[in-house]
């Protein structure tokens, strides 16, 4: 008896660890596919819902589409409608596992085939590196999923007899609650629905329960798996909050109702006849009111969405806000988080530095916005150091090392920031203000949404043509040395200064997601704008 709950237990940690290998590595396959998708695709609540389900699927779990949908709402590219369709879509794309169990594991039992694949596929993964290496992975993990069901099957065959519905709750109302909770603990203790599914098709397979008791347990499996994500919100922006708080009330609210239609799809489908049957019947309502949930939930988009607006409102957010720690767990999510935060940044610097450079300011506090941006900078540096990117993904390494020169540039600048002496000589003489004030102006146009890249290029090749000209002029004008030398710091300050804001932009839009890019030229395309002209 020991051995063969040492059998069951081995099986679920083979099926666990199986799926956990698998999911790792089709997520790295497919994440810049994936992300481009659904950044492209999720347009209507109902495209959102359709990309959500592909991209969860494809890459076996949820919380990654989780996770990048509200790196893309921090980054605006997706608005919190959409994150909600791709929510709902995200569960159905989930029940996918259970097909793949049923067909593969059960009707096609592969576990004899898939010891010598185990085998090619680590040689494989040894062997080599980069995409290959995860593909082998990928098919790795599947075997192990086929093995640990194998397992599973032998492990329960010795409580065959000793384990029959009746040890469970009666399929009554209060019986299915239990049985609802029962679900819902497995989940947070494997922290994977799929090998509860599992598990609970291999019971079924056995007879140990009924086709309405795993119905049941599979609707409390449905909503523990907003556990996680629960957890990921401590600490975490309005979007995290919001996401997580919707994916919760959806799950909830749509197992609920499942509870009534359990026995309707028991009738139709005869669950009680066989128990293969009763298997092909828990998957297909497993799907079914995902389905059915998502296609209530999708008209009611906008009343739910503001629901939860109200419920999390928006509140005054520090600068850090994107770097929440559930992006980490995705490298490109968590480059992401950087961008945002430097725009954050970026935002914050050149609006008061403009505003003080604009003719007729008054006194502009720089002191206090230095110390948040620095703050900041210093907390982005602290996140950046944990992200862990593949050294084949090139892409990605030339985001992060955008990321390290934006910061920099960041730094420099607010250090330059608070040299104001300097900028004041710089505003107070006539050869210089014209262009101290006319950087302010480009900075708040860059505040503003603008593409200023071209002309702080061309006012930094003028600063720097003309500086020597107008040295000797300011060196020529008869003015005491300590005004002398005041000028020639402000002037010098001047050009550092605009060449710190030019590749502020710079690095800051090749950092800023690749899906961004493309819809800003895509945009650009349609309504072109005529080359700004330079300011002499």
């Amino acid at each position: 008896m020991t051995t063969d709950l040492f059998l069951l237990l081995g099986g679920v940690g083979l099926f666990l660890f199986g799926m956990q290998s698998m999911t790792d590595a089709l997520r790295q396959i497919a994440s810049d596919r994936a992300r481009d998708v659904l950044a492209g695709f999720a347009r209507t609540p109902l495209s959102a819902a359709l990309t959500g389900a592909a991209t969860t699927a494809a890459v076996q779990s949820s919380t990654a589409t989780m996770v990048t949908t509200v790196g893309f709402v921090g980054a605006g590219m997706l608005s919190f409608q959409q994150a909600l369709g791709i929510i709902f879509g995200a569960s159905v794309g989930t029940t996918i596992t259970g097909w793949m169990v049923l067909f593969l594991g059960f009707r096609l039992p592969l576990s004899e085939v898939a010891l010598p694949i185990l085998f090619l596929a680590a040689l494989l993964r040894v062997l080599s590196s980069g995409q290959t290496a995860r593909v082998a992975v990928a098919v790795a993990g599947l075997c192990l999923v086929f093995l640990g069901i194998d397992l599973m099957q032998d492990g329960m065959a010795a409580y065959e007899d000793r384990l029959t519905p009746d040890s469970f709750p009666a399929p009554t109302l209060a019986g299915r609650l239990q049985l609802l909770v029962l679900g819902l603990v497995i989940t947070l203790v494997t922290q994977s629905s799929s090998a509860g599914v599992a598990a609970t098709l291999v019971l079924l397979a056995t007879g140990a329960i009924s086709f309405h008791q795993g119905a049941a347990l599979v609707i409390g499996m449905h909503i523990g798996t907003t556990f996680t994500p629960l957890l990921a919100t401590i600490g975490g922006s309005i979007a995290v909050r919001r996401t997580a708080v919707a994916n919760i009330l959806y799950h909830a609210i749509s197992g609920i109702l499942a509870l009534g239609f359990i026995d309707i799809v028991g009738a139709v489908m005869d669950a009680d006849s066989a128990r293969g049957q009763a298997q092909l019947a828990l998957v297909v309502f497993h799907t079914g009111f995902n389905v059915i949930g998502t296609a209530v939930m999708l008209p009611l988009v906008q009343p739910f969405a503001r629901g939860i607006e109200r419920l999390i409102p928006e509140t005054v957010r520090p600068l850090s806000a994107p770097l929440n720690k559930q992006a980490l767990a995705e490298p490109a999510a968590a480059l992401d988080a950087l961008s945002v935060a430097a725009d954050g940044v970026t935002a914050r610097a050149f609006t008061a530095l403009s505003t003080a450079m604009r003719p007729g300011a008054g006194p502009v506090p720089i002191k206090p916005m230095i110390a948040d941006c620095s703050e900041t900078l210093d907390e982005m540096h602290d996140f950046q150091a944990q992200v862990s990117l593949p050294p084949d993904r090139e892409s990605r390494l030339e985001r992060n090392e955008a990321l390290l020169h934006l910061q920099d540039h960041l730094q420099r600048l607010l250090y330059r920031a608070g040299q104001t002496n300097r900028m004041t000589g710089a505003l107070s003489d006539p050869k210089l203000r014209r262009y101290a004030r006319y950087l302010g102006a480009v900075m708040a146009r860059h505040v503003a949404g603008e593409d200023v890249r071209v002309r702080l290029e061309q006012l930094n090749r003028h600063l720097a043509a003309r500086e020597a000209r107008l040295r000797r002029e300011i060196m020529r004008s008869g003015l005491p040395p300590a005004r002398l030398f005041a000028l020639t710091d402000s002037l010098r300050w001047l050009r550092r200064f605009a060449a710190h804001a030019e590749r502020i932009t710079h690095y800051a839009a090749a950092a800023r997601p690749r899906a961004l890019l493309q819809a800003a030229r895509a945009q650009a395309a349609e309504d072109p704008t005529p080359e700004p002209e330079t300011q002499d």
